[in-house]
């Protein structure tokens, strides 16, 4: 069975909402990401990292997080 979710990757004072399906089977590893989302992930935590922000807004949404004072 295969579950859509979204991952949330932050890095630095970014993150990004990554589209992702999740594979439930009766395995002692379930729920588990397929190589190409786990590749994806790792692409956009690294575009991320480099600033290169339209590279990581290909696989979903970026955000710029600001700290508030309280």
């Amino acid at each position: 069975m295969i579950r859509k979710t979204v991952k949330l990757i932050h890095e630095g004072r970014y993150a990004a909402e990554v589209p992702v399906e999740l594979i439930e089977d009766d395995t002692g590893w379930s729920p588990y990401l397929s190589l190409e989302d786990s590749k994806k992930l790792d692409a956009v935590r690294a575009a991320l990292r480099k600033g290169e922000f339209a590279v990581a807004a290909r696989h979903g949404r970026v955000f710029e997080l600001m700290p508030t004072a309280i």
